[in-house]
């Protein structure tokens, strides 16, 4: 096992150490002069040429980008032109809150997805089934904005049970305990995972309903509760590790859209305010912070399967 985690490692290592190179360039290549985004659309050439000198940028590709990972190897994620101040400082202010959103809204989908999956299994083709089912395509087929305009304008505006806003406090535990402004987000983001969880526990369950240690688990005269409990929950749910270390993309995603849709201050809105302003080292860092938790998570997925289930040490 530990060879199989080593290996892992190191294989997390190389594919994040490859997306540092790939965006780095990607950037390069739409903003090759960035004196021209910081200075303005009318600064003059010489300005521009000047700024860039004064910043390294003239210099060849190959030394920046190496500049830059020598920075990140420190810890340095840039500064930020536009806002006048370091990257990592940005971070530290917002990533707190972006943070409870996305595990929030998590562990919401998980803990409704997987009874509801397994219930869904137990009574195949029934109504609730049917019904349950129904729910679950039209969620992961909505988008997650229009899933927050229409609970926006129904819950917000027209029954005025939530704000419009999200919590907009700067402390985190402000924010944690100002329920009543993050349900709404915490709702709109956990929707669509919340759906396909559910659908991939259903499918799950009904495989492991059909193995024989089911049926030996009832003709040992177990109790339909200790049956589904005891055995088919905690082997069905092994799936699902995977899928929630595969899901962490489209969380961060649904960040960025929630956050602006709900004026919610965290990465997302930092993100989409970088995006707009062209502030390209926030952009930079904001797609490798993402890409590193993709990864981690991953890691953390084939770690926690690797000791859940011993079929895959063996």
């Amino acid at each position: 096992m530990t060879t199989y985690i080593l290996k892992r490692i190191v294989s997390a290592i190389l594919v994040t150490i490859g997306v540092i190179v790939v965006v780095y360039l990607m950037l390069h290549v739409i903003a090759p002069s960035p004196g021209r985004a910081v200075l303005g659309l009318h600064a003059s050439i010489a300005s521009v040429d000047a700024w860039n000198r004064e910043h390294g940028y003239d210099r060849p590709l190959v030394v920046q980008f190496g500049s830059y990972f020598w920075q990140l190897l420190h810890g340095n994620l840039g500064y930020s032109y536009k806002e006048d101040q370091p990257v990592a400082k940005l971070f530290a202010e917002n990533a707190g809150r972006s943070a409870y959103l996305s595990f929030a809204s998590l562990f919401l989908a998980i803990i409704v997805a997987m009874p509801v999956g397994i219930w869904q299994a137990i009574r195949r083709n029934k109504v609730s089934d049917y019904t349950l089912t129904a729910a679950s395509f039209t969620l992961y087929s909505m988008p997650s904005f229009f899933l927050g305009l229409i609970l926006i304008q129904v819950f917000a505006l027209s029954l005025g049970w939530f704000p419009v806003e999200a919590a907009q406090q700067t402390g985190i535990v402000a924010v944690i305990l100002n329920i009543h402004a993050m349900f709404l987000p915490i709702v709109t983001l956990a929707a669509t995972n919340m759906a396909a969880y559910s659908r991939y526990m259903r499918s799950s369950a009904l495989d492991n309903l059909a193995q024989d240690y089911i049926r030996l688990a009832r003709a040992k005269g177990l109790s339909e509760r200790s049956v589904y409990l005891r055995h088919l929950l905690r082997n069905s749910i092994l799936p699902m590790v995977t899928l929630i270390g595969l899901s962490i993309p489209a969380l961060l995603a649904g960040n960025i859209i929630t956050e602006e849709l709900y004026n919610y201050p965290g990465l997302g809105l930092l993100f989409f305010t970088a995006l707009q302003n062209f502030d390209y080292p926030v952009l930079l860092a904001l797609v490798l912070v993402g890409a590193i938790a993709t990864v981690v998570g991953n890691l953390i997925a084939d770690v926690a399967l690797t000791v859940a289930d011993p079929r895959i040490r063996l």
